[in-house]
């Protein structure tokens, strides 16, 4: 019998496999994915939210890319997750039996005070959000030909470069940004120097960057921990990430930010039928933040491992970077871009930044470059 790994979400790692999903027949192994039919391109949101991209240019056909490659494709999404019978219970009632299983089904922004449950409020993730963010606020601006008072909350790099969108968004609407970026604590996501120049820059286009914490949301106001108040019409939380809550249902050992815990080969600490990548995971004794970069990279290790449930080939260990590039768009037609102690701001930095994930996306389309359409 050939064994059947199933793919659960479509990330950055699980499209690589799609792509090669000859590797695994080779191997004698089954692929099958389970994803919605549509994929949003996390490098490319902040440029969808700040007005210079439409949204298709960060969507990639999921459904398409898997007939292309050959991959039975389920669109539905996991309810139920039995590791004894090695089954899982899809959303259509279909009960799908696998032999290994992989997650890739990325991350949530938590909101532990339950902030986003009113309406005009948003989290940074899932990215689907953000596009109807930018909807809502050319909305707003039309209607009340002013700029809505937004709050960002969250001072990590997705705050500010949250921030920096939609002040780039409403410079190209026409008004001044009336954007306040509330920080919890000093932030400390890159080097002091780089977040120094962003902050000043930011101010210079408007951004308020104050410390604090959102406690409450009001009838147009937003209520900070120590009692100020804030004129808000719209929030969005950029206050930290979580896991997609499936991955807590498995019942397997998860970190505290409910990602699943996978040793080097991204097998499960507990059970090596269940394989783990990108923001859901983390890595035993090698902890990485969530960014897609560590997706991108452990793709190849995935493949090869999955491959070798067909061949008994020993499996491969990843070994994540110590550094990494990661850049922000600012909304301005500049990035910032970082690397360990390293960082540069500018034009040069969002072209870079255009090359790699225009690149990527490229790579998920036909041989025309046009979206693959079924």
């Amino acid at each position: 019998m050939r064994p059947r790994v199933v793919l659960v979400g479509a990330g950055h790692a699980h499209l690589h496999v799609v792509r090669h999903a000859d590797v695994l027949r080779a191997a004698g192994v089954e692929p099958v994915l389970v994803a919605p039919s549509r994929f949003y391109y996390s490098g490319l949101a902040t440029g969808v939210l700040s007005g210079a991209f439409s949204a298709d240019r960060a969507e990639i056909d999921v459904a398409a890319l898997a007939a292309q490659f050959g991959v039975e494709h389920l669109p539905a999404e996991v309810r139920g997750f039995d590791r004894t019978a090695r089954r899982l219970r899809l959303s259509d009632g279909h009960d799908l039996p696998y032999d290994a299983v992989s997650f890739n089904v990325g991350s949530v922004t938590a909101d532990p005070l339950s902030l986003t449950r009113g309406e005009d409020a948003w989290r940074t993730k899932p990215l689907s959000g953000l596009f109807d963010l930018r909807t809502r606020v050319e909305s707003c601006c039309r209607a009340q030909n002013r700029s809505p008072a937004i709050i960002v909350a969250g001072g990590g790099q997705s705050g500010f470069e949250i921030a920096a969108a939609l002040a780039g968004l409403l410079t190209k609407n026409g008004h001044p940004p009336s954007v306040q970026l509330i920080c919890k604590s000093t932030p400390a996501w890159g080097p002091a120097r780089a977040i120094a120049q962003l902050s000043d820059a930011l101010r210079d286009r408007g951004v308020l960057i104050a410390p604090g914490q959102v406690a409450q949301r009001g009838n147009g106001v937003c209520r900070l921990s120590d009692g100020a108040s804030l004129p808000c019409d719209l929030l969005v939380l950029a206050t930290g990430l979580t896991a997609a809550p499936l991955i807590a249902a498995t019942g397997l050992p998860v970190s505290p930010e409910g990602r699943l815990r996978v040793g080097r080969t991204l097998q499960s600490v507990a059970d090596p039928a269940v394989f783990a990548v990108g923001d859901c995971s983390v890595l035993e004794g090698a902890p990485r933040p969530t960014a897609g970069v560590f997706g991108v990279r452990a793709a190849p290790i995935l493949l090869q491992n999955l491959a070798a449930l067909g061949t008994g080939a020993p499996m491969q260990r990843y070994h994540p970077q110590r550094h990494w590039l990661s850049i922000m768009d600012l909304g301005d037609g500049t990035g910032l871009a970082t690397r360990g102690p390293l960082w540069w701001m500018g034009r040069g930095a969002l072209a870079l930044k255009r090359r790699l994930d225009l690149g990527f996306i490229e790579r998920m389309r036909g041989p025309s470059g046009e979206p693959l359409q079924n």
